[in-house]
């Protein structure tokens, strides 16, 4: 399958639209304007089911505002969050404690090698990227950081499920700010133009989102080439059985078998 990008005729795409969506209040309000306890029930799952030892090191990768780290580091983890959002760095650094930091850093790019015992990635925070290479230089990040037998979760949307369930327009009103919604797809991604009004603007903002197709055998291969391997897979947020075109999600543990 191809993954090299597509040429699209809007004006506002543009290679590097996850900088400035990331970075606009607004993508916080539509995707992040939620109780702190749906986060808190997802993060006492995965750690029941991973068992980590007291301490554990993590890596949160894409981590936003902090969401999910800061309950890892309630847990008694030492846990290291980076993300390419100023915005969002700039926030969670209000939360760091000695057990808890954060790092404004490309995912493309090298971090800290062997040093991990855990990696996350959550919540479809994957697959932005132009190139197929961009999109493997992550996943080698996110290998090299963790120790030999070290583990790595990665959530991430079912592509199947999403083309079934696609759709295509809605609205939402968000503490007064409107979203207008319009999602399509083609061989290789999803997209997503997002129209806010809000009174304060003198114009409506459009972004569009664009996120690869990635298959649960895609994942597969990248993540062996990056000495990786598949370990289970769940398809949701409970932890229930993996069904390729009845479950929202894939909730991949992988685990580190080469240095």
């Amino acid at each position: 399958m191809n993954y090299e990008p597509l040429t699209i005729n809007f004006a506002l795409m543009q290679q590097t639209w996850f900088k400035d969506w990331f970075n606009s209040p607004y993508y916080h309000q539509l995707y992040f304007n939620r109780d702190d306890k749906e986060a808190e029930a997802f993060i006492d799952k995965l750690i029941n089911y991973l068992k980590p030892v007291p301490g554990s090191s993590m890596l949160d990768v894409a981590c936003g505002k902090g969401r999910h780290s800061i309950q890892l580091a309630g847990k008694g983890f030492d846990v290291t969050g980076i993300d390419l959002s100023d915005d969002s760095i700039n926030e969670a650094i209000h939360s760091q404690t000695t057990t808890l930091h954060f790092y404004k850093h490309d995912m493309r790019l090298p971090f800290w090698i062997n040093y991990f015992d855990y990696a996350f990635n959550f919540f479809t925070s994957f697959g932005y990227f132009n190139s197929r290479r961009e999109h493997d230089n992550a996943i080698r990040t996110i290998a090299q950081s963790v120790k030999k037998n070290g583990i790595f979760v990665m959530d991430f949307l079912n592509v199947h499920y999403a083309e079934d369930h696609l759709v295509h327009k809605s609205e939402k009103e968000i503490d007064g700010i409107n979203f207008h919604i319009t999602k399509w797809y083609d061989e290789t991604h999803f997209y997503k133009k997002i129209i806010v009004e809000d009174e304060i603007l003198r114009e409506p903002l459009i972004y569009t989102e664009k996120v690869a197709k990635f298959s649960l055998g895609d994942f597969t291969e990248m993540f062996a080439y990056q000495g990786l391997q598949m370990q289970e897979v769940f398809g949701d947020y409970g932890f229930g059985k993996y069904d390729v075109k009845k479950s929202q999600r894939m909730l991949m543990i992988a685990k580190k078998v080469k240095v």
